[in-house]
């Protein structure tokens, strides 16, 4: 027959029709009334008396219709924001629920109940409701065979859109012209125009009203539409023999919620119970369904807040049907948190979904992480973690990612496999459409390798997670042509095919981090909560060190500083340490971890009485030094209070000594001082090197005395405020060519404030708009180092504020620290990958190195760097409007330093530098003999420290370290008496094989210290 419409049009009449149809979906309606507002009366359709905060509506008995058929009855809700529906039966039995844009219909497993509502007048993304009203509350009598027609219609009909030109679509439209076909449906007057669709609507019946009744479908016309149901069944299950499914993909139900975001963390944990509630009532209805979802901190929550909930979630997990996924405590950032902090989120995430579910998981669950620190890899396997879910690295600006399915390898060597999807929707919270399932398994560029992708399914951050439309849509699907075949799986379930085709088949090898082209601003923005997260970091380790040496040395054992780092944990999340939430986040998030500071200082506060009353005694005036750290450390001290043998300084006294402080050791000594810095008003000069302040406040030179060289090339501390305007996200965004309006800025003033002695400082004021920058440039007696002590007074928005150092080295890379290590990155733009790393993550250093010589760009809490040629850049500060309209603004105080040095940044002790500005050597006024004491005695290959903390277990301790810089070597642990090492564990401090007695490069191992 020859086609008189173009297929666009008869879509489009499809669509019509199939809308038509569904008008006569509810035969009967039923209100439900007697309602209150916080314990007042309200009626249907009445504005809420108080749109803020969280409110509860009750409304008394209902009683479905008895001539109704049960599993036909519907309860249909619209409060006027998302909520939490509990259905109260007669028999005791609470059954709750969500409730949210995308789930307004209720399924009722008894005829008579009453309601509970936990309300907010708020949409899923936080937005505020503008009318907030009970605008509907009743019991629907539905035509499920309708519901089923109208389902495969609109699958069909979306189908064939999307194959256009395809030999199946034609005959797809067919089918659903022939099904419609097929429908005996009423034409009587009264009776058509009670139900009116959409498009049959006249405008006078929008203003005045339907005067016709909605009758119920005749009995031929319903017994037409099983008919037609079957017969278009039949057709495209032999469609689908002509026209075979193409790929397979596992759907899995999943609900995206963020921790904090654009609501605060309270908002969170309503959001988790109704999306939690809305997943067990699918699994209960829909046995083939499968769910999961990520976080340990959710499941902890529900312990406290919703146990019952917990519990019904337990009995699904025991089932095989809910499954926990990703082994993390919360979906974290992963390129700005330390190897320890990563550790701690692998290990305590995994005991935590030991302790309330009697499982550990395989399967890393990271969707929204804005790129991957190579250390990744080897942290999961330590973690008996072994593959990894992302999607975000697909949101990259300008090249491809090139791979769906590959091995990662880490900078130790290790790997993990991943699945990463570009997913239909561009985001994490995928449809059951044939769009969405055409559109992932063509984005599946290794399918010679991976025959099956992973779809998550579910609306996110508040709107419910996975629907009973979409559970019903897989169902359908499976006999439709050309789409991937379909089916509920769990992530466990997909990952041991993956593993499995993986170990017989050529996947490719990627080495080296992931690096997301896009969202580089996040390095920056919310500068404070960055600079407390960095010292919650190195305060927490320390402290653990501490309280452990007590108990090396004789003292009690540690107690678990667990509930500190779960507050860090929570923090680390990927919207809220990147500083991409709202105002009301980091109103919470600054003073929580101003506290874990806080707690952590307490403890290593008792820490150090506890040592100074054991180690010292009777004899001179001396200090108590511990070095915390597995690097020696130049005795280097500062103090609100007096120092034996220091000097008064700006910010209190300090001390410089000629001692360096053995790693992990404990020592009593009188210093030695080390000579006096020479200060001029625009000079400061130590035996390492000879600074000299330019005019307008810049370093005109750094002269290497050792070396008997330049270590800069131009002006170094240049300071540029650079106009900040994303074309989106503006947190999460920094344009590639932000450089082409800025301007540097320059001293208004240069004044002494530190003059000889132990420290010499020069202080320079600089304006900048409404805003103030203030640094003390600062030289130690005993080090090269020049610490640049800065304390913003910011009150400008969107402007990005660096400082650069042009280098006297030449080197086609830079060294950035990372967890657990570092990562070189190209100083060239020679591609368009190397190109888009105009802005990168490291930690607490970043290397530029030639043989014999370099210079080191050390920080105590910013993240952001750029290197281009022999520049070395540090990002300070980023004062965006959106989603936070005042972030960065007021008070911040950081310091960075520059460290030239000779040879390779690994042999000049750079990382002990690093650690030194990060977390200072700890001290105490004693009496006593000049002495050392070792905590731990480390011997052979140089390591980093990443912890000494009591086990979790609560036998013994565990000492954790690592090869920092690539290198390979013999470790050698000599306990002190009474102690012994019991052997290596693995990050979850199971007991584990003994590896290679050489550490390799990268490696992390751990160490069970005992009491013998």
């Amino acid at each position: 027959m020859h086609r008189l419409l173009p297929p666009a049009q008869q879509i489009f009449r499809a669509k019509r029709r199939r809308d038509e149809i569904a008008a006569w979906r509810i035969r009967a309606r039923s209100p439900v009334g007697g309602w209150s507002f916080d314990g007042a009366p309200i009626e249907l359709g009445a504005r809420w008396p108080d749109p803020e905060g969280v409110h509860v509506f009750r409304a008394e008995r209902f009683e479905a219709p008895a001539h109704w058929p049960l599993e036909e009855a519907r309860l249909a809700l619209d409060v006027g924001g998302e909520a939490l529906l509990t259905i109260a039966y007669d028999d005791g039995r609470r059954a709750p629920t969500g409730i949210s844009p995308n789930h307004t219909e209720f399924r009722l497993d008894e005829r008579a109940a009453a309601l509970d509502i936990e309300a907010v007048a708020r949409g899923p993304f936080w937005v505020p409701t503008p009318d907030p009203r009970l605008r509907r509350a009743e019991l629907i009598w539905i035509e499920p065979a309708l519901d089923d027609l109208v389902r495969r219609l609109t699958l069909a009909i979306d189908l064939s859109g999307q194959i256009e030109g395809h030999e199946a679509a034609e005959p797809l439209l067919a089918l659903v012209e022939g099904a419609m076909a097929r429908l005996r449906w009423p034409t009587a007057t009264e009776i058509v125009l009670g139900r009116e669709s959409r498009h049959t609507a006249s405008y006078e019946r929008a203003r005045a009203g339907n005067p016709y009744p909605a009758e119920p479908l005749p009995n031929d016309a319903r017994a037409s539409v099983v008919e037609a149901d079957t017969w278009l069944t039949g057709e495209l299950k032999a469609l689908q023999a002509r026209f075979p499914p193409q790929g397979a993909v596992s759907l899995v139900g999943h609900a995206h919620i963020d921790t904090a975001w654009l609501w605060p963390i309270e908002e969170t944990r309503r959001k988790v119970r109704r999306t939690f509630a809305t997943a067990v009532d699918l699994l209960r209805r829909h046995r083939q369904f499968r769910f999961a979802q990520s976080f340990a901190e959710y499941y902890r929550e529900l312990e406290d807040e919703d146990p019952a909930l917990l519990d019904a979630i337990k009995a699904e997990v025991a089932a095989g049907r809910w499954e926990p996924v990703g082994g993390l405590w919360v979906e974290p950032d992963i390129n700005m948190p330390s190897g320890e902090g990563l550790t701690r989120q692998a290990l305590y995430g995994q005991l935590a979904f030991q302790r309330i579910f009697g499982q550990r998981h395989r399967n890393a669950w990271l969707p929204d992480t804005f790129g991957f620190s190579p250390a990744l890899p080897q942290i999961l396997k330590g973690a008996g973690i072994a593959t990894l879910f992302t999607v975000k690295i697909g949101w990259s600006e300008r090249n491809t990612f090139p791979h769906s399915r590959f091995w990662w390898e880490g900078i130790d060597g290790s790997q993990v496999l991943v699945q990463h999807m570009i997913q239909p929707e561009d985001n994490y919270n995928g449809m059951v459409t044939p769009a969405s399932l055409l559109r992932v398994w063509r984005n599946n560029a290794d399918k010679a390798v991976a025959s099956e992708v992973i779809l998550p399914v579910g609306y996110g951050d508040g709107g419910g997670g996975p629907t009973p439309e979409m559970i019903a849509a897989q169902a359908a699907l499976v006999d439709f042509p050309v789409l991937p075949k379909t089916r509920f799986a769990t992530v466990r379930d997909y990952f041991d095919g993956a593993e499995a085709e993986a170990a017989t088949g050529d996947v490719a090898t990627w080495v080296g981090e992931l690096y997301l082209e896009y969202h580089r601003g996040v390095l920056t923005s919310q500068g404070r909560t960055k600079r407390l997260h960095r010292q919650a970091e190195r305060d927490l380790v320390a402290a653990e060190v501490l309280s452990s040496a007590v108990h090396l040395l004789g003292g009690p054992a540690p107690a678990s500083l667990e509930p500190l780092w779960r507050t860090l944990m929570i923090n680390q999340f990927h919207d809220i340490l990147p500083g991409s939430s709202i105002h009301e986040v980091y109103a919470r998030t600054e003073p929580e971890l101003a506290g874990v500071v806080a707690e952590a200082g307490k403890v290593s506060s008792a820490a150090m009485d506890a040592l100074a009353a054991k180690l010292g005694g009777a004899g001179e005036a001396a200090l108590l030094v511990v070095n915390p750290d597995a690097s020696p450390r130049p005795l280097r001290l500062t103090s609100d209070r007096p120092i034996l043998g220091g000097q008064a300084a700006e910010d209190g006294y300090a001390l410089a000594a000629a001692e360096t402080i053995a790693p992990l050791t404990a020592v009593i000594v009188v210093p030695t001082l080390a000579p006096a810095v020479q200060v001029t008003a625009r000079s400061l000069e130590n035996q390492f090197v000879r600074l000299q302040l330019a005019d307008d406040g810049t370093i005109a030179s750094l002269f290497d005395k050792r070396a008997g060289r330049e270590a800069l090339d131009g002006r170094g501390n240049q300071i540029w405020a650079y106009r900040d305007i994303p074309r989106v996200y503006d947190a999460w965004e920094l344009e590639g060519d932000y450089r082409r309006v800025g301007e540097e800025v320059l001293a208004s003033s240069i004044e002494i404030v530190e003059a000889g002695g132990q420290r010499g400082a020069l202080k320079i004021v600089r304006q900048f708009g409404a805003s103030t920058i203030v640094q003390s440039v600062r030289l130690w007696a005993n080090s090269a180092r020049v610490d640049f002590a800065t304390k913003l007074d910011w009150h400008d928005r969107r402007i990005f504020l660096k400082a650069h150092f042009p280098l006297a080295v030449r080197a086609d890379h830079a060294t950035f620290e990372c967890a657990f290590g570092v990562q070189h990155r190209a100083t060239h733009r020679n591609t368009s990958w190397d190109a888009t790393k105009f802005e990168v993550a490291g930690h607490r250093f970043a290397d530029l190195s030639e043989p014999g010589f370099g210079v080191a760009l050390l920080n105590n809490g910013r993240y952001g760097h750029e290197v281009l040629g022999n520049d070395l850049s540090l990002s300070l500060l980023k004062s965006p409007s959106a989603p936070d309209r005042t972030a960065d603004e007021g008070a911040h105080e950081f310091t960075y330093s520059l460290l030239p040095h000779a040879g390779a940044w690994w042999d000049a002790e750079v990382l002990a530098e690093a650690e030194d500005l990060n977390r200072p050597l700890f001290h105490r006024a004693v009496t006593g003999a000049v002495g050392l004491t070792e905590i731990v005695g480390l011997s052979g290959a140089k390591v980093g420290l990443g912890a000494l903390k009591s086990a979790e277990n609560g036998q013994g301790l565990i000492l954790r370290l690592y090869e920092p810089a690539g290198a390979r070597g013999p470790v050698g642990i000599t306990p002190p008496a009474g102690w012994r090492v019991a052997g290596e564990t693995n990050l979850l401090e199971d007991p584990i094989d003994a590896p290679a007695e050489l550490i390799r490069p990268f490696e992390v191992r751990s160490w069970r210290l005992v009491r013998d």
